[in-house]
């Protein structure tokens, strides 16, 4: 089931994926729900390899204060875990969700005006599994300083980080999460999460 299978992926081969299959996965991801039909997600595909290295950067500093923020029992765990791909994916891109998108004309927003950012992670899951469906793995890096990666992709201030994504073929196939795998969380089932009123 497509489903099971997709996963997080942090181990990509490096080999290119085929010319316009990013072009091709936006425009799926464009028939993604959105309130009142704002489609508000913006995608940066950053191939410079300068900004590259400064997104590498912002990964590193982000990473070593949030393993310092470990309770000292899971420190050692958590420095074992991979946590990005940002050396080996062949394609990156930052996923943002434009907060004054005029489209839609906020219908649904003025009540929940966290719907623009709900509706740009309903893009990034209908690319998620598009993508697993051709085989091609995404892996989600949220270990970043959002201020610092949107100077470094010079974005407008109104868009909302969703995150920074590593996309390229897995190295391994694996229908269990690579965090389950290491022993840092278990998977629950669906009734650990339903609650009836």
């Amino acid at each position: 089931m497509l489903v099971a299978w997709r996963r997080d992926v942090r181990r990509f081969a490096r080999t290119p994926l085929p010319a316009g299959t990013v072009e091709r996965l936006i425009d799926l991801a464009s028939l993604a729900p959105s309130v009142g039909l704002s489609q508000p997600w913006r995608f940066v595909v950053v191939e410079d390899e300068r900004r590259r290295a400064a997104v590498r950067e912002n990964f590193a500093r982000a990473n070593a204060a949030a393993l310092a923020a470990q309770a000292p029992g899971r420190q050692a765990l958590y420095a074992r875990l991979k946590l990005a791909g940002l050396e080996e994916a062949p394609v990156q891109f930052a996923l943002f969700a434009d907060r004054g998108a005029a489209q839609g004309h906020r219908l649904g927003r003025l009540t929940m005006p966290e719907m623009t950012e709900y509706s740009a992670v309903a893009a990034l899951h209908t690319v998620w599994l598009v993508a697993r469906a051709e085989g091609i793995g995404l892996g989600w890096v949220s270990i970043l300083d959002p201020t610092a990666l949107a100077l470094t992709l010079d974005v407008p201030r109104k868009w909302k980080l969703i995150g920074y994504f590593c996309l390229g073929y897995p190295l391994r196939e694996d229908d269990r999460p690579e965090l389950e795998r290491a022993g840092w969380e278990d998977r629950r089932a669906g009734a650990a999460f339903l609650l009836r009123r």
